[in-house]
């Protein structure tokens, strides 16, 4: 390297690239030499430290900690190279076969842990003069009422019209304030419709559909998640083949080889 250390400590140098990271790009130049200073100072004291430590440490703790620098050495590398080949070859498509043949046949370990509700949803002004109209059709919900809707959702502050999709119960509580832990059970029910009330605003609410605790999640819910463990599946399976491919091109390259041991 042919640029001039910034500190010694011992046959070990500091240089600028390993410094300028720390140093933020909006800093004076006084504060840069304070963070410099600092950082300089810091790294000296853990290679003092680590020389000492080195001298002062019995043989057979050196020799251990030694042994774990080298396997962890040998792990970040081999984890990297791993992690490369299988973002190279890896295939991110899971078919809707595949994702329902795993939900059917895993349903059972698919039990909700917290109520989800499918429902359309909209908060109004607190002085909001259509209420009536928007309320019937929020609930009765046509094609003419859809448009009316989409054509006045600037004046809402909050909608939600997708009543296919399901969400939690914490979530709507999030969403709708005057409902609370206590009262939900009172107005979350199926087909429901309510209207609440709080200084933000007025709660228009139809309920379509909800399922409670220990019941089965349904697909759309969990799909996500069922993705990601059959990426994971995919990719474990990837490596042990990759993993079987390397000693078996090591073995035939004569690059590996296990000696008969010696009785």
């Amino acid at each position: 390297m042919n640029e001039e250390p910034l500190a010694r400590v011992g046959d070990t140098y500091l240089y600028w690239d390993e410094v300028k990271a720390a140093i933020g790009e909006n800093l004076t130049r006084q504060d840069s030499a304070i963070v410099v200073s600092n950082y300089i100072n810091k790294w000296a004291t853990k290679q003092i430290f680590l020389e000492k430590a080195k001298i002062n440490l019995p043989d057979e703790k050196i020799t251990e900690f030694e042994l774990l620098v080298s396997r962890y050495r040998t792990d970040l590398y081999t984890r990297a190279y791993k992690e490369a080949l299988v973002n190279r070859a890896e295939d991110t498509i899971i078919s809707d076969a595949e994702l329902n043949r795993f939900y059917e046949g895993e349903k059972e370990n698919f039990k909700l842990k917290e109520k989800i509700i499918q429902l359309r949803f909209i908060q109004l002004p607190v002085q909001f003069l259509n209420k009536k109209e928007v309320t019937e059709s929020l609930r009765r919900f046509n094609e003419d009422d859809k448009r009316f809707l989409d054509s006045i959702g600037v004046q809402f502050k909050k909608l939600n019209f997708n009543d296919s999709i399901w969400i939690s119960a914490s979530r709507v509580l999030e969403e709708i304030p005057p409902l609370t832990i206590d009262n939900q059970d009172r107005y979350l029910k199926k087909s429901q419709f309510f209207e609440l009330e709080d200084s933000l605003g007025v709660y228009l609410t139809k309920v379509k559909d909800v399922l409670q605790v220990n019941e089965v999640a349904p697909l759309s819910y969990i799909e996500p998640t069922i993705r990601q463990v059959l990426l994971n599946r995919r990719k474990l399976q990837y490596i042990r083949k990759l993993e079987t491919e390397i000693i078996d091109e090591a073995t035939k390259e004569n690059e590996f080889e296990v000696y008969d041991k010696q009785e």
